[in-house]
């Protein structure tokens, strides 16, 4: 396990073995000052076929050091090498490395939360969906920011009604062929969350979309079908801000911050 450290957080990364290959993990832990830390697992974007934990760096560290939580942000397989559900087992297994390790780091295993952004957002959501139905661990709530949540493609805004999108249609696709290589994973429930059925007990939701975004309207018609499933929902859209942009963006942050405040309550330690 390699250390780095920075004012406020310590950082590690550690080797783990994942569903097709050696994956990383890096560690943002902050100073817990007696506190038991909530924990958050972080997913970056890419489309699935791209990004790392670099890419990650900027919304880990915020959320480690502003929440306070121990967050574990997953190095995850990348498609087109590694195609669904390389990555999503990936996010399992590094959560069943954090579960294991959280004593030991003064992390609450029945308080974890789960995150990401673009790719990284259907990973999360696709991820609590499944810890729901194996029942090893239970998250207890998601934040996705400018999630990917619809392989078909149907459900997104009109090209010529957003200003400048950085990530278009044939790109989108691209990544969807990609990571979803058979036509009958395309309605995949653990692939295509927005087309489930079954969302009723997945976790309390925060869904970031972008203004200047093809992807905010399937983003918040995911929003709505968690609301109408009785899963807890807030959305909000942030407007001057990209697809990209939203996994950096301040107020997308903060935003994700106060929402795990609220359902990741800080906890005293037992001594």
């Amino acid at each position: 396990m390699q250390s780095t450290r920075d004012s406020t957080l310590s950082i590690e990364e550690v080797s783990i073995t994942g569903h097709a290959q050696l994956i990383r993990l890096r560690s943002y832990h902050p100073a817990s000052k007696g506190a038991l830390l909530p924990i958050v697992i972080y997913f970056h974007g890419g489309g699935f076929v791209r990004g790392s934990l670099d890419m990650a760096d900027a919304a880990a560290s915020a959320i480690a050091r502003e929440t306070p939580a121990w967050v574990v942000s997953v190095g995850y397989s990348l498609s087109p090498a590694f195609p669904f559900p390389a990555a999503l087992e990936d996010g399992y297994r590094a959560t069943q490395w954090v579960v294991a390790n959280a004593r030991a780091q003064g992390a609450d295993a029945k308080r974890i939360g789960v995150a990401g952004h673009d790719a990284g957002g259907n990973l999360a959501t696709c991820l609590a969906a499944v810890a729901r139905d194996r029942g090893e661990f239970v998250f207890a709530a998601q934040a996705l920011l400018a999630p990917l949540l619809d392989p078909s493609m149907t459900r997104m805004a009109d090209e010529k009604e957003i200003v400048d999108p950085d990530l278009g249609a044939s790109e989108c696709a691209q990544c969807y062929r990609a990571y979803l290589p058979n036509a009958s994973q395309w309605l995949h429930p653990y692939a295509a969350p927005i087309e489930s059925r079954r969302l009723a007990g997945l976790p309390p939701a925060l869904i970031a979309s972008a203004q200047h975004d093809l992807l905010h309207v399937e983003a918040e018609k995911y929003a709505s079908e968690l609301i109408a499933a009785g899963v807890p929902t807030e959305v909000m859209r942030h407007g001057n801000a990209s697809h990209h942009e939203l996994g950096t963006h301040p107020a997308a942050l903060a935003d994700v911050v106060s929402f795990f405040k609220k359902r990741l309550p800080a906890k005293a330690q037992r001594r």
